[in-house]
């Protein structure tokens, strides 16, 4: 992510991404300007103030969207781990000993480095608000991302400071270079509660222009900081914090409850909102912005204005651009084949601009264990659950037919099979049908200069099943190589004719989704357990569930299908739910989009359920599963502070140090 010193964001915190708005245009969207610096005087001006609040939105693109802080969400958890061509960022937030996480490490600066300019610009619309004559609606937007943002940093590292140099939550524009820590109870009590309480009374029920803040999102957020207080104080497995502070543990029921009693209040008032009849339809490229989706970090094609990202061509790999799909795909376009030409120069899948696969980087790969038994995709799920298609890219298309493919009509397959294009050329087959396959070389009459000699068809060590044309690879057997696609947060793109083109290797232009009112549910059912009401959190899961067991179209096979198990969904939910189904079913709802370290901290259960997975090694033909322990210390809940903001600070030596959370201290 971008480098910036944090005494500038203890400072002036006005760069705001470098955008200028207005909100005065008939336009039904945010009005994006491009601007190269902002004056602390801006902010006097009604034109100032609603040029930050349209910053505060675009700010969203510096973390969502960027590979390197989805990376500190997902790799180390329960869902991914690092993959063959892993750089030492991945590494180090995998625990397994291949690195460590230290200060400098990108998963120490993430949220740290981007979230202090935009509580400082929140801060300087608050306290020039009024007098610029903005409404409290508007206000509340403010009040709403300050809230937002300090709701992320609590999370990751503990106290953080609320006082930026002018005082708590004032609005700061002189260089500071020293910073006090406050407690997580004080965050929570001085600046998250109250800001988004106050944000549920004075936003909007509909939003004022398309994906702006609104009453039921600061409900989610709010229901999802009660949560997770509640869960603070219980502290049931003795998780260390910092700044050391005592924790009411009697308190924690009276959140629990708050945060069922929010999340129930928004259910029941949807207004805008609402579940997306299939889950298909609240992920595929061409129903972005539905109605599921609360908030988003938006992109567009256009990238005149909105993006700032490079967008077409090569991709830079860094903010704004949305390039976090990258990280989760695998370089499918190293699979070979044999075509017309006789020769193995064909490579059967090609990169393209369309959702499910897109540019290559095999930096993230799923851990084995979510597809194996007693996974969250089990077989016995992967048969009635809708979800595991929508999530997952399982079968390779062929596309050896696109224009400036110049690779032949078709392709040798397995068994002796030939593939055309727009046919299956390489699929993940469930664990059941593993016992089945044929790991014998498929081979063919192959050119090799002026002979023909018998050799493989495809270099990747597929196996294959009895009259099937494509070759195939058991999701028991993936490997940190070879392993299924987030279809979900891929690259889609209008503005092309599909063919080969550098616009695959640029950032996505697809809006990234943050919030969901799907999660409304899963809030609702986790207190609802935490309080002991197992027939509320049994319906409420169940609302996502019956919605999983209906499905109308198959991203996999591209066809219409007409499909419902939400009876068989519903049954299959156990009488008792308890937390570990609730993660499960978290999992199962926003696989691989950056919610899960998140989950596992606030539950206490990222080392009981990380500690150990499996996966294959980094070869073309590595199969067999290998065990893979990691070292998850209870210090490590919480992120270390960035060595960057350390070294910004003219504080002693002794100072310094406490400043920084004990795990990480030298």
């Amino acid at each position: 992510m971008k480098a910036k010193s944090i005494k500038y964001i203890l400072a002036a915190g006005l760069v705001c991404c470098g955008i200028s708005t207005t909100m005065t245009s008939c336009s039904s969207v945010l009005d994006e300007q491009p601007r190269s610096t902002y004056d602390p005087s801006f902010f006097n001006t009604p034109t100032g103030i609603e040029g930050g609040l349209t910053a505060l939105y675009a700010h969203l693109r510096y973390f969502y969207g960027n590979g390197y802080y989805l990376n500190t969400l997902e790799t180390g958890t329960d869902e991914y781990t690092y993959a063959q061509s892993a750089d030492g960022n991945f590494k180090d937030a995998d625990l397994s000993g291949v690195g460590s996480v230290t200060p400098n490490s990108t998963v120490a600066g993430g949220a740290w480095n981007e979230l202090f300019y935009n509580i400082n610009t929140s801060n300087g619309i608050i306290e020039n608000g009024t007098a610029a004559n903005l409404s409290d609606a508007l206000l509340a937007e403010a009040y709403f991302f300050r809230a937002f943002d300090y709701f992320i940093l609590v999370q990751t590292y503990g106290g953080v400071p609320l006082d930026l140099g002018a005082g708590e939550l004032k609005f700061n524009t002189t260089t500071i270079r020293t910073s006090v820590r406050n407690t997580v109870p004080e965050v929570y009590t001085k600046c998250i509660f109250p800001d988004l309480e106050k944000a549920v009374n004075d936003l909007p029920d509909n939003p004022r222009l398309i994906g702006t803040a609104t009453k039921n999102l600061a409900r989610l957020y709010l229901s999802k900081a009660y949560l997770t207080y509640a869960w603070w104080l219980e502290n049931p497995n003795n998780i260390p914090t910092y700044p050391e502070t005592t924790r009411d543990a009697g308190q924690a029921q009276s959140y629990f409850q708050k945060a069922f009693d929010m999340a129930k209040a928004a259910i029941d008032n949807p207004g805008p909102y609402g579940l997306q009849p299939t889950f298909y339809d609240v992920n595929v490229a061409k129903n972005d912005r539905n109605k599921e989706i609360m908030l988003y970090a938006d992109h567009s094609e256009n990238e005149k204005f909105g993006n700032g990202g490079a967008g077409y061509g090569w991709g830079n790999g860094g903010s704004p651009e949305n390039f976090a799909y990258w990280m989760e795909t695998w370089n499918y376009t190293e699979m070979t084949a044999v075509g017309t030409s006789g020769d193995m120069k064909v490579n059967p899948v090609q990169r393209e601009t369309i959702q499910g696969l897109g540019r290559p980087w095999t930096r993230m790969a799923p851990v084995a264990d979510a597809f194996l038994k007693g996974g969250v995709w089990e077989d016995d799920v992967k048969a009635i659950d809708s979800r595991y298609d929508a999530t997952f890219t399982l079968r390779y298309h062929s596309n050896t037919g696109k224009p400036g493919a110049n690779a032949g009509a078709w392709v040798y397959g397995a068994n002796g099979m030939k593939i055309n294009s727009g046919e299956v050329f390489f699929s993940f087959v469930d664990e059941a049908t593993e016992g089945d396959i044929d790991w014998t070389p498929t081979k063919a009459m192959i050119k090799d200069g002026d002979k023909l000699v018998e050799q493989e068809v495809t270099r990747f060590g597929f196996g294959k099943l009895p009259g099937r044309a494509d070759f195939v690879r058991s999701v028991k057997n993936i490997s940190r190589k070879c392993y299924p696609i987030n279809w979900k947060i891929s690259i889609s793109r209008t503005d092309t004719d599909n063919s080969y083109n550098n616009m695959v290797n640029g950032g996505s232009p697809r809006p990234w989704n943050v919030a969901k009112f799907s999660e409304f549910y899963l809030i609702a059912a986790e207190a609802a357990v935490k309080l002991g009401k197992n027939a509320d959190a049994k319906e409420y899961v169940n609302v996502l569930r019956a919605r999983a067991g209906k499905q109308t179209f198959s991203q996999n096979d591209n066809v219409a299908v007409s499909v419902d198990k939400s009876a068989e969904m519903v049954a299959a939910t156990p009488a008792t739910i308890d937390i570990d189904f609730i993660l499960d079913e978290r999992s199962r709802e926003f696989w691989g989009e950056g919610y899960r370290w998140f989950d596992l901290v606030r539950t206490q259960k990222w080392a009981e359920r990380a500690s150990v997975y499996h996966i294959a090694g980094n070869d073309f033909g590595d199969t067999k599963l290998q065990e893979v322990k990691r070292d998850i210390p209870a210090g490590y809940y919480i992120r270390p502070i960035p060595q960057q903001q350390l070294d910004g600070m003219e504080m002693t030596a002794d100072e310094k140090a406490n400043y920084q959370n004990p795990a990480y201290r030298n």
